[in-house]
């Protein structure tokens, strides 16, 4: 498996230093999360010159781009509109520095508004930015997440929407804390559609995180079913202040990979 980890793990790292910590650390790639004041530099505001810089120095480093983690997010009628110019500006930031997935969300959604047409709501603006994101060769990744726990609920938007650049980022403690899951029938329901994954532990019926193995999401599972569709994106700690990254980037890849070790 590829192991990335998000810049919340190092927000004040340049992008330098996260190559050089990836690398230090065995990680295969980076996830930026852009719009977080984090000191990577990668952003919209980022001019094409710069981009191409950024490009060049990520494919020389050996480490790859694995997402750009944005906040966008389309399940409130009044915020859609701008959500979807967003997106296109974010599209064409990752098709710019060869980043193959943005991760996106769901969003919360009005009282008036019921969960089928928050439904219809976020399928017919991922449909909007669908055909843009394709052409740069970009894969748009709705996260289980926020009113988005659920995978039924997830899955339902990817029937609807039905287009190869709209994909799942499963976030593995999300529908298993919030949306009723267990990780298998999480991952039943959207193993057709995983592109990205997000990791992370801790207590099942509380917040916080815990090192990988000490909580209640079973990562363990979570690598043995993704080896039954032969996954092949990359698998990234989302880590948000907790510990230093000199403590826990390297714990817990180190765990993954004992777990890779042990289901071989």
């Amino acid at each position: 498996m590829k192991y990335s980890f998000m810049s919340f793990s190092t927000p004040e790292a340049t992008l330098e230093e996260m190559l050089a910590i990836a690398k230090r650390f065995g990680y295969d790639g980076i996830e930026p999360r852009l719009d977080s004041k984090h000191a990577h530099g990668i952003e919209v505001a980022t001019s094409p010159a710069r981009r191409q810089q950024i490009k060049d120095r990520i494919n020389a480093s050996g480490i790859k781009l694995a997402c750009l983690a944005a906040s966008l997010s389309y399940a409130d009628p009044e915020k859609t509109a701008s959500m979807v110019l967003q997106t296109h500006d974010r599209i064409d930031l990752a098709g710019d520095l060869g980043a193959p997935v943005i991760r996106v969300f769901g969003g919360p959604f009005p009282d008036q508004i019921d969960r089928e047409a928050a439904t219809a709501h976020v399928a017919d603006a991922l449909l909007k930015v669908a055909a843009h994101a394709a052409d740069r060769g970009v894969t748009l990744c709705l996260e289980t997440h926020d009113a988005w726990c659920n995978p039924e609920h997830v899955a339902a938007i990817m029937e609807r929407v039905n287009h190869p650049a709209i994909a799942v980022n499963w976030d593995i403690m999300h529908p298993v804390r919030r949306g009723n899951a267990t990780m298998d029938s999480a991952f039943q329901a959207l193993k057709n559609w995983i592109r990205h994954l997000h990791i992370h532990d801790g207590p099942k019926e509380a917040s916080g995180l815990l090192p990988i193995g000490e909580g209640d999401i079973d990562h363990k599972r979570a690598l043995e079913l993704l080896k039954t569709i032969d996954y092949q994106g990359f698998i990234s700690g989302e880590w948000i202040n907790w510990e230093d990254y000199n403590v826990h980037l390297p714990r817990e890849i180190a765990t993954m990979r004992r777990y890779e070790a042990e289901i071989a």
